[in-house]
């Protein structure tokens, strides 16, 4: 891990402007939505970036990979949100377009990560 911080990789940066991205968009949400849709939002959200903290400051490699995991399926977990969204009209396509994308983006990286860790890589 040739990182000195999580701070430093690139998919945790673009993990945390996903972050500002969901909060962003669910302020608009119902009242009703408060403790509900939009509050597992934001922890699916801030999930990734911290599973990615978390396992790089284990420093351990099947560790990190294990906590890339967890932050994989919160994305997943995350994009289906996204999609609800859209379905029950509090968002439109167009309004979590660069949301939907970034989430693309980060589960590439994440997988890329994860096998960069993973024993039968090297």
């Amino acid at each position: 891990m040739e990182s000195k911080s999580y701070k430093d990789l690139l998919v945790w940066q673009k993990a945390m402007d996903l972050v500002v991205e969901i909060y962003r968009f669910t302020d608009d949400y119902p009242k009703r939505e408060e403790f509900g849709l939009k509050a597992q939002m934001r922890r699916a959200a801030v999930s990734v970036p911290s599973n990615i903290a978390e396992g790089q400051g284990r420093h351990q490699k099947k560790v990190f990979r294990q906590f890339l995991n967890v932050a994989m399926g919160s994305l997943s977990e995350l994009e289906t949100q996204i999609d609800v969204s859209v379905r029950l009209q509090m968002l439109t396509a167009e309004t979590c377009q660069e949301a939907s994308a970034l989430c693309q983006e980060i589960g590439k990286m994440l997988h890329g990560l994860a096998n960069s860790l993973s024993p039968s890589s090297r």
